[in-house]
């Protein structure tokens, strides 16, 4: 068995060399991802119950809306989970073009 680190851990990283949120995103994402369809489907049910109602046509509208309203939702969780990919990859991409200038300095 190998020795146990607990500096492989990023969470335990005090100096923060590693980053968790890119091991995370995915999962995240996933997460976002479930709440947006569990969204849908409520809105489903609401729209079915409101036809039921005294509201035929709102009851239509909120059926005819609901999947435009959950490719918009999937949409920006995408692009937002990107977006926080990016600005971290930055990071790390900065963080090695300052380290390959103190390589050239030396």
């Amino acid at each position: 068995m190998e020795n146990f680190n607990w500096q492989d851990f990023a969470i335990f990283d005090f100096s923060f060399t590693n980053f968790v949120t890119t091991k995370l995103i995915k999962f995240l994402y996933a997460i976002s991802l479930i709440f947006i369809v569990l969204g849908f489907f409520a809105m489903v049910i609401g729209g079915f119950a409101a036809m039921i109602g005294d509201s035929i046509g709102a009851g239509l509208a909120i059926l005819c809306m609901s999947p435009f309203v959950l490719v918009i939702y999937v949409l920006l969780a995408r692009v937002w989970s990107e977006f926080i990919i990016v600005i971290f990859r930055i990071a790390e991409n900065m963080a090695e073009l300052v380290e390959q200038g103190r390589e050239k300095e030396a």
